[in-house]
């Protein structure tokens, strides 16, 4: 990325200034910068290195999210956490369980705004959403013709 140079520095600039992403521009006026990433390896390196860096996020925060569901449901239904607590650091019992559920909840909280944070500032879902009809319409096209005919009925 870095030993390339952009084509068309005006273009460049203004995607540059977009982080690369023209999915809420116009039809008219995304025809162009289409064309410009085509033509330009620097801009369609720097496309795919955003996209990869949103998708990475959404990824990164929708798993913190579904981890911290899996320690709140293992604080719920298992209590080995009670032996540790009681007979190695001398701690209560039941001030040990709401600690942890607290923290538990924070983090939950946390990730959960951080995923919605991201969500609504990155492209990442319509990207995401654009892969996925790519490939189910490539999937389509291999499919047997007894079978398609079945899908359309």
């Amino acid at each position: 990325m870095a030993t390339t140079q952009c084509t068309d520095r005006v273009a460049g600039s203004i995607l540059a200034s977009w982080r690369y992403d023209i999915s809420g521009i116009s039809p008219e006026m995304r025809k162009d910068y289409e064309q410009h990433f085509a033509e330009c390896p620097h801009c369609s390196a720097r496309q795919k290195f955003h996209r990869s860096l949103d998708v990475t996020l959404t990824v990164l925060t929708s798993l913190a999210v579904f981890f911290f569901l899996f320690a709140l449901a293992v604080l719920n239904h298992f209590k080995p956490l009670e032996h540790v607590a009681f007979n190695f650091f001398g701690l209560d019992i039941e001030d040990t369980y709401h600690m942890l559920v607290s923290a538990g909840v924070a983090g939950l909280i946390f990730s959960a705004s951080l995923l919605a944070l991201v969500l609504t500032t990155t492209p990442a879902p319509s990207y995401l959403g654009g892969i996925a009809v790519e490939r189910a319409r490539m999937i389509e096209e291999r499919l047997p013709e007894a079978i398609k005919a079945l899908r359309f009925r």
